[in-house]
């Protein structure tokens, strides 16, 4: 009895220790064709950085310093006369200094501070608080992320050339003092908390559902309006209606322009933020709408006025540039066609019309420019990204349905910008006092605000 007992003890543990191999081996078989699945979750897991996109977003930064120095500042320079030539210059250059410091300092955190409220940002990232080479800004793809400083200095571009543009609008007759003072308010209650609502995944125009692909509330509607407040708070040029107010150079106007355009493919198809398909389709929109816009611009001059001038075509250019910004993400190349066309007689109208209607003096017609054309694009951005339209909506995209959340996003940055604007000049005026004197202007502000004049004669 016990000899078999210990047989079949025997053959039990000869058994166990067999299956005990088979486990491990299976184990360790199951182990080597799992590791490289666990391996790819990890990775998928890991945000990915891409070289191409970095370079690209890079580039776009340097492309959107361009249009404001030496592009913007040489387009206003241009259109205004010679004895203002540098004070036009010197605005949009010290413009953008000093934004790029108060972006750094709080404004960035006041737009993309990762708060949650609707309306900013908050402080959590003054000083750019938590920012370092190893911190990351998602893009618009689930797993590819940009090094964050790459993102903070794109979008500081944006806020740059935004107050920038407002002082076409009372050009020739400002406190240079005046100027600066009222843009690092500006852009603290104005600029940065629309940037928030429009741009950031916690703002409120945002999960309106509103589309503004690079920028036609954040920055043209924005400007546009705070351009036609100003030029009511400053008042008109001395002289305006009386002396020759023609530009003093539209060589230099066709440069700044043409450096507008060049850079707007930094500003239009950088606002992808990665270098893919999304990025072609939104440089393809900008050289078509915007050429579409010097035509339309030059043959409504011909047809009204009887021949095209220069002037216009430039003006048709900038017109069909704003148009496009909210737009060229979202909508085909044709579509784009078809924007550029249609903006430019509405904003000929504004300017040739309904400014002199109306009787301000919106010295380079920021507001009929960009404040209209702003408008236009943002509206006709809810029409045009309709699939059956050739735009990259969903099939169950709604025209109505789109065109009204623009409606609203539009409504909502006329009314934020106008008002705390209108507060702004006011404030600025009384303790430093917005206009020069009449002897200062007539003399011209490139002498008396700087001490200095573009042009010796000879």
């Amino acid at each position: 009895m016990n000899i078999p007992s210990r047989i079949t003890t025997a053959a039990r543990t000869a058994t166990c220790a067999a299956l005990a191999l088979a486990s491990i081996g299976t184990v360790a078989a199951f182990a080597q064709e799992a590791a490289p699945a666990a391996e790819a979750v990890v990775e998928a897991a890991t945000p990915v950085i891409d070289k191409g996109d970095v370079a690209w977003m890079m580039t776009s930064s340097a492309l959107v310093l361009f249009m404001t120095i030496p592009g913007l500042a040489l387009f206003y320079g241009g259109l205004v006369r010679a004895k203002n030539m540098l004070s036009v210059l010197m605005q949009c250059t010290v413009i953008a200094s000093v934004v790029m410091v108060v972006w750094v300092l709080w404004g960035y955190s006041m737009a993309f501070g990762g708060g949650t409220s609707p309306f900013w940002g908050g402080l959590g990232k003054m000083f750019l608080a938590g920012v370092s080479p190893e911190t990351t800004a998602a893009t618009f793809t689930d797993g590819v992320v940009l090094p964050e400083y790459v993102f903070i200095a794109f979008q500081m571009t944006f806020a740059a050339i935004t107050p920038a543009l407002i002082v076409g609008a009372f050009a020739e007759r400002i406190k240079f003092s005046a100027v600066i003072a009222f843009v690092v308010l500006w852009v603290t209650f104005v600029y940065f908390p629309i940037a928030h609502m429009v741009w950031d995944g916690a703002g409120y125009i945002f999960n309106l559902g509103a589309i503004d692909f690079a920028g036609g509330t954040v920055v043209h509607i924005n400007a546009g309006v705070a351009a036609l407040v100003g030029c009511l708070f400053v008042g008109k040029r001395t002289g305006y209606g009386k002396d020759n107010m023609a530009p003093h150079s539209m060589t230099l106007t066709m440069v700044g322009a043409a450096m507008l355009w060049v850079g707007w493919f930094g500003f239009n198809a950088g606002s992808n933020l990665e270098a893919t398909a999304g990025a072609t389709l939104a440089m393809m929109n900008t050289f078509v709408a915007t050429a579409a816009a010097v035509l339309s611009w030059s043959a409504v001059e011909a047809m009204i006025r009887g021949k095209a001038s220069m002037l216009g075509a430039a003006s048709g250019m900038v017109a069909g540039l704003v148009a496009i910004t909210p737009a060229c993400g979202t909508i085909g190349p044709v579509g784009a066609i078809v924007l550029g066309l249609v903006v430019s007689p509405i904003c000929y109208y504004f300017v040739s019309t309904v400014k002199t209607k109306m009787g301000y003096d919106d010295s380079l017609d920021v507001f009929g420019i960009h404040g209209v054309g702003g408008i236009i694009g943002a509206l006709a951005t809810g029409i045009l990204t309709a699939p059956a339209l050739g735009g990259t909506g969903a099939e169950d995209f709604s025209i109505a349905g789109q065109v009204w959340i623009q409606l609203v996003a539009v409504i909502i940055t006329i009314l934020w910008c106008g008002i705390i604007s209108a507060i702004l000049y006011k404030l600025v005026d009384m303790v430093i006092g917005l206009r020069p004197t009449v002897e200062a202007e007539r003399e011209g502000l490139d002498l008396t605000s700087h001490g200095e004049v573009a042009y010796h004669s000879s």
